[in-house]
């Protein structure tokens, strides 16, 4: 088997119990979220689907990726994470089950965004960090939890991606 080389080569376990293939995005410039409901920094949630809103029709992705591995914060079942992003934040982007980020059971698209070979290498530190990925289903560049949605480094990185 060859080594995964873009967004493309992956699949994430989606949401609502069916695959969601990544290769789906191809030509997009996506942005993978970690994703927890109980975090002080939930309400970016209402942020992310505010960019998902500016940017998609440019060809702009979200996913938001539940996991549970940063202080229990994501506990819930895949239907009461789905529930709760719809009905208090009103989130439209695709969201994917929940899986493991740092670790042994580390998902494969992670092991890609933050291993050795990575352009930003290193475990995740927390919930809400964000990776930007080009039309071309390379990594462009990786933003900590604190990077709010509305940040003008993100959106510039946003809005160059797309330009090019």
């Amino acid at each position: 088997m060859t080594a995964a080389t873009t967004l493309a080569d992956f699949t994430l376990p989606g949401i609502d119990g069916w695959d969601l293939p990544l290769d789906r995005f191809a030509g997009e410039v996506v942005l993978i979220v970690n994703v927890a409901s109980q975090c002080g920094l939930t309400p970016q949630y209402a942020g992310l689907e505010e960019l998902f809103r500016q940017y998609n029709d440019r060809g702009f992705q979200i996913i938001g990726v539940p996991c549970n591995q940063f202080a229990g914060q994501e506990p819930g079942s895949e239907a009461e994470i789905q529930q709760f992003c719809t009905v208090k934040y009103d989130v439209t982007f695709p969201m994917s089950a929940k899986v493991e980020v740092n670790g042994p059971g580390r998902h494969p698209l992670y092991d890609w965004l933050i291993g050795p070979s990575s352009l930003a290498p290193g475990d995740i530190q927390w919930n809400f960090e964000k990776f930007l990925v080009g039309r071309d289903g390379k990594l462009i560049a990786r933003f900590p939890p604190t990077v709010a949605p509305d940040d003008p480094k993100l959106q510039q990185a946003i809005e160059k991606a797309l330009a090019g």
